[in-house]
């Protein structure tokens, strides 16, 4: 861990990275989206699950597969699916403090909405630490782990890749990162999604705990 000394620009995905996946956030977001595609496709609720799962492996993310394939807005659609209750988010003042002793810049790297990314971390206590959010507008709607939205991302805060480490849970994710030679971390999880290719050389860094790996981080940069 010693190579994590030299970097100057740690970049976060924001859903079940920030916070584990056992709060269940996104599962809240799904049934938002499996609403919207009922309502806005006029299918049943079956039909909608079926519809989302299969955009969510096909393109990326369910909204790109409704924008392609049923040319939905994409504002209305975000705007809708995080309209959900917070409120059992917790301040994390540990993983608070872990961020901010971090050196150089913090960035959220995110497939969501730019809202919904400041609501998580406003509730977890942590947005300070982020000036810096890049959603999926900033990528022009085109997700992760299409490499244009990596490409977009360093040109906008002028990232030195070698002295980058990207931090995500979607083993996949990681690879875009690792050939434009930043370091990478994976949030270890057993959603078979979320796993595959995790064994590869694109993840450096296997994280069971984020404040545990960032708490060692900053030890090492100390000495």
């Amino acid at each position: 861990m010693k190579e994590l000394a030299a970097i100057k620009h740690w970049i976060f995905d924001l859903d079940n990275t920030l916070y584990s996946s056992t709060t269940n956030v996104f599962g809240k977001i799904d049934k938002k989206m499996c609403e919207f595609i009922m309502e806005n496709l006029n299918v049943s609720r079956e039909e909608a699950l079926k519809i989302k799962n299969n955009y969510f492996h096909a393109h990326g993310t369910t909204l790109n597969g409704l924008m392609k394939k049923h040319d939905i807005d994409a504002h209305h659609f975000l705007e809708f699916v995080h309209d959900i209750d917070y409120s059992f988010l917790k301040k994390n003042p540990e993983l608070n403090q872990e961020i901010k002793n971090l050196p150089g810049d913090k960035i959220i790297f995110t497939n969501g909405s730019k809202k919904h990314a400041e609501r998580v971390i406003d509730r977890l206590g942590i947005q300070n630490n982020f000036d810096k959010i890049f959603d999926i507008a900033d990528c022009d709607f085109i997700p992760k782990p299409e490499i244009e939205p990596y490409q977009k991302l360093i040109s906008r805060y002028n990232i030195e890749c070698e002295k980058s480490i990207f931090v995500e849970d979607i083993a996949k994710n990681l690879e875009p990162a690792h050939k434009l030679g930043m370091k990478t971390a994976w949030i270890e999880n057993d959603d078979p999604y979320c796993k595959k290719g995790f064994d590869g050389n694109h993840v450096h860094y296997k994280i069971k705990d984020l404040t545990d790996f960032l708490k060692q981080t900053n030890k090492i940069i100390g000495q």
